[in-house]
């Protein structure tokens, strides 16, 4: 092996030939190893020391603030025949303005004069509807006389009967005071017969007893008769009032069924009425569905469907428009070691795509080209991708975005957290430890600016 120690090189090199090898070899080698390593640890202590803004860096897109601002997917409302567009991608559009003309293809909607028929039909059903209420109002007179009828013939009924019962009572007394005069004259005809016997009285006497009996007998016989006719007569009153009643309880029934009947027929009517004036509302609903009309203002951006002739189904898209004013906010996602970190109205540092910027994640106040924003929402529960949604708004007091910045555009998040030393960073980055916790103050008056 070579020995290349200092002796033997200075031994095998003479050195009064070279004149650099005598500049070389009077530098002081170790010193100046010494003082560099010096220097480079004072500088090393120093990095370290130094502050570092602890933050949580991410990716996101632009998006709007409020979702009417966000582009809008305009669609079919019902199926149709694409006739003719109104539009191009590009155009500007107010709200209200025709985009898409389509024509039906169900046979039910067909006949152009379909709205004028149904409403002809609603009329119809209108009058239908009147001349039940007619009917009612004729029934309900009808029942009336017939309430009152009964009541008059009720009433006089109860005169008959009352009548018949007091003749009853009369032609008893009659026939009691006959049928005693008839005991009477029987009595004394006897007694004329006994007197005649014993020759008190005479012949013609007895024959006049005799004449007077069946005088008697036959006005009894004739008062009885009458008081038979008279108990009939009473019974006829009673049947009389019962049919009086039984009568007119049978028309008044009748009546009142007959009023039942109509009235549920203009119910019925009533609901065909209503179901057409369903179908008259939608018939002209859905003839207003023809012409497709943008939804707000702003720019057509996309055309979904082609050329005409087109069979579109329900609800399909046809083109998207992008709104003309909007207010930019920032999207981005954090991983859940970091949630508890997040809370509104914390600042964050974005670096747009499209616009230059020197960034240096720990010193936010060196970075050139980055923008201010705060916290605005977090959402309580993760996405499809396993991290939490964080939107952020544009700071007051900082600098305004970039006037060119569009919808969908990239951007670089950094969340400025805790100031703590560099050598502290690097030792929570080599232990995997979570950042800390920054108790700031919450810009509360921006947020409130936002929601309005």
């Amino acid at each position: 092996m070579l020995n290349l120690s200092e002796n033997n090189i200075y031994k095998r090199f003479d050195k009064n030939k070279f004149s650099a090898f005598d500049k070389v070899s009077s530098l002081n080698w170790e010193r100046w190893l010494r003082r560099s390593l010096i220097i480079f640890a004072v500088l090393v202590l120093i990095f370290l020391l130094l502050p570092w803004t602890q933050n949580v860096s991410s990716k996101g897109y632009l998006t709007t603030l409020y979702p009417d601002q966000r582009p809008q997917t305009v669609h079919t409302i019902i199926a149709g025949r694409l006739e003719k567009w109104f539009v191009k991608e590009g155009d500007f559009v107010n709200q209200g303005d025709t985009l898409v003309y389509i024509s039906e293809v169900k046979s039910d909607y067909f006949d152009p004069s379909l709205v004028n028929r149904t409403s002809d039909q609603v009329g119809f059903k209108a009058k239908s509807i009147e001349a039940y209420s007619r009917k009612i109002e004729a029934l309900e007179r009808q029942l009336t006389a017939f309430k009152e009828m009964k009541g008059l013939k009720i009433k006089h009924a109860k005169n008959k009967l009352k009548q018949a019962r007091v003749k009853v009572k009369s032609d008893s007394v009659d026939y009691l005071a006959m049928n005693a005069q008839y005991k009477i004259a029987e009595r004394q005809q006897k007694r004329m017969i006994e007197l005649n016997e014993k020759g008190l009285k005479s012949l013609r006497d007895v024959e006049n007893a005799n004449v007077k009996l069946q005088e008697t007998m036959a006005k009894t016989i004739a008062q009885e008769n009458k008081l038979i006719i008279s108990r009939n007569e009473l019974i006829n009153a009673q049947i009389d009032f019962t049919n009086v009643e039984s009568e007119y309880l049978e028309k008044i029934s009748k009546v009142e069924s007959e009023i039942s009947s109509v009235i549920s027929d203009q119910q019925e009517a009533s609901s065909n009425k209503s179901k057409l004036e369903n179908q008259l509302s939608n018939y002209q609903i859905r003839k207003g569905y023809y012409f497709v009309t943008a939804p707000n203002t702003g720019y057509v951006t996309k055309l979904v469907r082609s050329g005409k002739g087109e069979i579109l189904k329900e609800g399909e898209e046809l083109l998207t428009v992008m709104p003309e004013k909007y207010d930019l906010a920032v999207e981005f996602y954090i991983e859940p070691m970091n949630y508890p970190l997040m809370k509104k109205g914390e600042h964050v540092r974005l670096q747009f795509d499209g616009w230059p910027a020197v960034v240096f994640g720990g010193w936010p106040d060196a970075s050139f080209g980055t923008f201010g924003g705060e916290i605005l929402a977090i959402d309580n529960f993760t996405s499809s991708n396993g991290m939490y949604r964080v939107l952020a708004i544009p700071e007051d007091y900082d600098k305004k975005w970039p006037t060119g910045l569009r919808v969908g555009g990239g951007v670089k998040t950094f969340t400025l957290l805790n100031d703590v030393p560099v050598w502290y960073e690097l030792w929570r980055n080599l232990n995997g430890f979570p950042p800390e916790y920054y108790e700031g103050k919450v810009n509360s008056n921006s947020l409130k600016k936002s929601k309005k």
